[in-house]
């Protein structure tokens, strides 16, 4: 074998050890495994839900497409009136509201409203809507978490394809939102969610 020849087989071998070295190095990571791609647009919901002002319950919302966020809404007041977290009270809760009723009485936007508001509709075609909801008394994730039925009209009229929502930190649920057209919950009268 010529120098030249056995140069360029030491520096394939040392390119080879050196990648896989950096792999095992990146996919070990001092333990931690790369997130799941799911779980990782539910981790950004749940850091937007962190710009919530509801003083129920955070909820936080990402609309992706293609593999690209297309917006992101968190739990507020319309812009330029005054969030419950501003007046230090929640109407729903000195009421005794349900969870999922009477939402004519909510000061606020919920997030999947203001995602839907803030995105073009052509890029919500198809798209997926990834949904996180905490619980601010506690602090875990809102049980049987779901969009409420005004939600659920606007993800319907936006032409989102699936909703994923959090359970836990690494589970979730997957709805297709052409359940939501066929099983038509309001002609049931349901409440709630």
């Amino acid at each position: 074998m010529h120098n030249e020849d056995l140069f360029g087989k030491i520096k394939s071998d040392v390119c080879i050890t050196v990648w896989l070295l950096a792999w095992q190095f990146a996919s070990e990571r001092n333990g931690m495994e790369r997130r799941d791609k799911i779980n990782y647009y539910l981790d950004i919901a749940e850091a937007v839900l962190k710009r919530g002002t509801c003083l129920r319950r955070l909820y936080g919302a990402v609309i992706v497409n293609n593999d690209e966020i297309i917006s992101t809404g968190y739990v507020g007041a319309p812009r330029g009136r005054k969030n419950c977290s501003d007046l230090g009270f929640c109407t729903r809760t000195k009421l005794g509201v349900p969870r999922g009723q009477r939402y004519e009485l909510c000061r606020s936007v919920h997030a999947e409203m203001n995602a839907i508001i803030s995105a073009p509709r052509e890029k919500m075609l198809g798209a997926t809507l990834y949904l996180v909801g905490i619980e601010v008394m506690d602090g875990g994730y809102v049980k049987n978490a779901d969009c409420c039925s005004m939600c659920k009209k606007n993800v319907i009229n936006a032409g989102i394809e699936r909703v994923i929502i959090r359970d836990s930190r690494d589970e979730y649920r997957v709805v297709n939102v052409c359940d939501w057209v066929d099983n038509d919950e309001s002609l049931e009268g349901k409440l709630g969610y």
